[in-house]
């Protein structure tokens, strides 16, 4: 029987991982795998880039401001992000009508395009993921993962 090794913390089982552990090692392989769609891509944006583009996708026309209350990132952060995706022709920006001291940003046709395929991406993923779960236990899991996020929440 050969040995199975985590290489990011060296454990000889990771089955003896705990649940948030396990949580975390499905993201990590979720992530890796979007991050390489990502980092082949045209437009070569990164994780956070696409995080933006979902976000304006859903609000058309709202601002760095709304972004950064909805996302809880840093501004300056946020700043850079923005300026980088519409530097790669991505995201729009136009002076708000009522106040021009504020931008309101939209995705370019290019950015639809490259948002997309990151959707197809993620559904893909996403399927690829729960492979060989009956929809019920896709349903009984989903459930307990809210649950443990409720909890979460809770306990700040």
């Amino acid at each position: 029987m050969t040995k199975s090794i985590d290489n990011v913390n060296h454990k000889a089982n990771p089955s003896d991982d705990g649940v948030l552990e396990l949580v975390h090692s499905v993201m990590h392989g979720y992530r890796s795998l979007q991050y390489r769609f990502l980092k082949d891509g045209p437009h070569d944006i990164t994780h956070m880039d696409g995080k933006v583009l979902g976000f304006f996708a859903q609000h058309p026309d709202a601002t760095q401001s709304e972004l950064a209350q909805h996302s809880g990132r840093d501004k300056a952060q946020l700043a850079r992000l923005i300026k980088g995706l519409r530097d790669k022709g991505l995201l729009h920006g136009e002076a708000d009508a009522d106040d021009r001291r504020h931008v309101r940003l939209s995705l370019t046709p290019d950015g639809r395009a490259v948002q997309r395929a990151l959707q197809l991406q993620a559904r893909r993923l996403g399927e690829r993921a729960v492979a060989g779960l009956s929809a019920a236990e896709q349903r009984q899991l989903a459930a307990l993962l809210r649950r443990v996020k409720g909890n979460l929440a809770d306990a700040g």
